[in-house]
C-alpha cells in the first residue's frame, strides 16, 4: 500500500539519512516551543533515540503534553530499512553522545539581538564540502533537522524574503501570537520590512535565522546531481526559500507528514507550491496505533521533525507497508517510554 502521496518513481541503490541538529536561544522563550522540558538537550535526545533507542544525555525521552518526540519515527524507519544515518552538529548547547559530522556552526541566539547566526556563507560553505563529499557515494540522501524554536526562525526568515508564511507548532494548540510578537520585534529591531532581503536570503538568515539553515542549503548545493529530499515542515519550507532565491539547481523536494499537511494554522501546501517544489505527505495511520501516545499526533500534538516525515516517506519508497511501520514505532515506544 502507498501510504505517501503522491507517487514518485525514486529507485535508490544508495541512499542516506543526514539528520542536521542545532539549538536557537528563541527556544527559551516561555510557551513558544514543545520540544520537550529542556529545549537544549532535545536535540541530543533526538539522536540517541535514532541511534541507540535511548536516551543517554537527558533521563527522558523528549515529550510534548505525553506525546513522544518524532525521533521514534525516525528510528523505525532507520531499523526497517538499513539506511545509513549520519548526524550534524550546526550549533549544538548539548552534544550527543553520537559521531557527529560538524559544520563549523556556533548555537543561535535570540534573533531579537539584532544578530542570530554568525557568518551564515561560512556554514554554508563548510557544508557545501561535506555535501560534495557524500556526492560521491550516495545517490539520494534525506535530510532532517532537529531545531526547538525553530518554527519562529523559520518565520522570521520567510517574511524577510517576502513569503506571507504560517508556521506550524509541536503544541496542538499554536502559540500564533507569541511567535508573531517575537517576529515583529526582531524586524523591528533591525529595521527590516516584508520582503526587504528577497535579494540577500542569507542576510535574513543572519539577523533571523537558525544555523540549522545554512547548513541544510550547503548540503544541498553540495549534494548537485543527487535526489534530495528535505525532511520537515514549515522550518524546511524557510530552507526551501532561501535555496530557491539563491538560485541553487538540482532535483531537491519535500516531505511531510500528513499532521503538517492538515495544519489550519500553516499553509505549508500553498507556501511549497509557490515556492515551485513537489511535495511528498506520509500518513503513518497513528490513529490505530496502541501507544496511546502515538494517537495524540492525530490532536494536533506533534507533528514532524527529526526528518520524521522524509523517513516515512523513504521506508515507503523501499517497500515497507503502513501497518508495518506503525507496528515498528509502537514497538520502539514500548520499549524507550515507562
Amino acid at each position: 500500500m502507498n501510504w505517501t502521496v503522491p507517487s514518485s518513481n525514486y529507485s535508490p541503490k544508495k541512499p542516506l539519512f543526514l539528520c542536521v541538529l542545532s539549538t536557537t536561544d528563541i527556544a527559551k522563550v516561555p510557551g513558544i516551543s514543545g520540544a520537550g522540558r529542556t529545549p537544549e538537550y532535545t536535540p541530543a535526545g533526538d539522536a540517541e533515540i535514532v541511534t541507540f533507542g535511548a536516551t543517554h544525555s537527558i533521563d527522558e525521552p523528549p515529550m510534548t503534553n505525553k506525546t513522544p518526540t518524532p525521533a521514534v519515527i525516525t528510528r523505525a524507519s532507520m531499523e526497517l530499512t538499513g539506511v545509513p544515518c549520519l548526524f550534524v552538529d550546526a550549533g549544538l548547547r548539548v552534544r550527543p553522545v553520537i559521531p557527529l559530522l560538524n559544520v563549523g556552526a556556533s548555537p543561535s541566539a535570540d534573533i531579537r539581538t539584532g544578530k542570530a547566526v554568525d557568518s551564515p556563507a561560512t556554514i554554508v560553505e563548510q557544508s557545501f564540502l561535506l555535501g560534495r563529499q557524500l556526492s560521491k557515494t550516495f545517490d539520494f540522501v534525506v535530510i532532517g533537522e532537529s531545531v526547538p524554536g525553530g518554527t519562529t526562525t523559520a518565520l522570521g526568515v520567510l517574511r524577510a524574503i517576502g513569503y506571507d508564511a504560517m508556521v506550524s507548532s509541536s503544541f496542538s494548540k499554536n502559540p500564533v501570537d507569541i511567535k508573531n510578537q517575537v517576529v515583529d520585534e526582531a524586524m523591528n529591531k533591525s529595521s527590516i520590512f516584508f520582503g526587504d532581503l528577497k535579494d540577500d536570503p542569507l542576510k535574513a538568515v543572519e539577523l533571523f535565522g537558525d544555523s540549522m539553515m545554512p547548513a541544510v542549503v550547503g548540503l544541498v548545493k553540495g549534494l548537485s546531481g543527487v535526489d534530495t529530499i528535505l525532511a520537515g515542515g514549515t522550518q524546511m519550507m524557510a530552507v526551501l526559500a532561501i535555496i530557491k532565491h539563491l538560485d541553487i539547481k538540482g532535483d531537491i523536494a519535500i516531505a511531510t507528514t500528513k499532521f503538517i499537511a492538515e495544519d489550519k494554522t500553516a499553509n505549508f501546501l500553498d507556501t511549497t507550491s509557490t515556492l515551485g517544489y513537489r511535495a511528498y505527505i506520509s500518513d503513518p495511520g497513528f490513529s490505530k496505533a496502541r501507544f496511546k501516545g502515538l494517537r495524540m499526533y492525530e490532536a494536533g500534538d506533534v507533528k514532524d521533525g527529526v526528518g520524521a516525515g522524509g523517513a516515512m516517506f523513504l521506508a515507503n519508497l523501499l517497500g515497507f507497508g503502513q501497518s508495518e511501520f506503525r507496528n515498528k514505532v509502537d514497538e520502539i515506544c514500548t520499549a524507550i517510554i515507562k
